[in-house]
């Protein structure tokens, strides 16, 4: 892969897809359907979440978007089997140099949580960082006192790297414990195939 190659692969938001789920490039036509998904904002009353409260939607899209534009972020729009949008999610905190990444920025309808709708597109993004981007690393990073998200992490295959004190604020602005996760290039075989079975005990 020639360096142009390679610079064009970490700047361009690709279209993954699967059985359960669709990723595609993150766009400001989705916010409505966004908002929709975010149905009464049941999520975004969750302190320790980076969840968008349904009218911050477009604000946050065009956030990710100017991010994005920054060579910062990868962040896709999330579609079901039926093709409704029912979430989001992102690349970021891209290093080619490494190469490395980390996924997260990810909330979903609650009709498909724990469903096969964020196995296979963690399964879809992770396939795409080691096996497209060559990664060597992959992280991942969420507060504390989010024992969903960590148990969720965790459920992937990721080994807990450690916890960083006072790493950031909360979106109310209290101190947030970050807990870091990881998963490295040479246990992605047995991740990949850990979440090939957890997809075949959803279908």
């Amino acid at each position: 892969m020639t360096g142009a190659t390679a610079n064009a692969c970490w700047n361009t938001v690709p279209e993954l897809r699967g059985a359960h789920v669709a990723l595609e490039p993150l766009r400001t036509e989705h916010v409505p359907a966004l908002r929709q998904a975010l149905g009464g904002g049941e999520l975004s009353r969750l302190w320790y979440a980076n969840v968008p409260a349904p009218e911050a939607v477009e604000h946050y899209v065009a956030a990710a978007l100017d991010a994005q534009a920054r060579g910062e972020t990868l962040p896709f729009a999330v579609r079901d089997s039926r093709g409704e949008v029912v979430g989001c999610t992102r690349c970021y905190a891209l290093d080619a140099g490494v190469p490395r990444l980390n996924i997260g920025y990810t909330w979903y309808h609650r009709r498909v949580q724990r469903t096969g709708v964020n196995t296979e597109a963690k399964l879809l993004l992770l396939r795409h960082a080691f096996e497209a981007l060559g990664c060597i690393g992959v992280g991942f990073e969420t507060s504390w006192f989010n024992h969903a998200s960590r148990s969720a992490i965790a459920r992937l295959g990721a080994k807990q790297d450690g916890v960083l004190r006072n790493h950031k604020r909360h979106a109310d602005g209290t101190p947030r414990d970050t807990v870091v996760f990881s998963i490295l290039d040479s246990e992605w075989p047995a991740v990949r195939r850990h979440l090939r079975s957890l997809l075949d005990s959803h279908s």
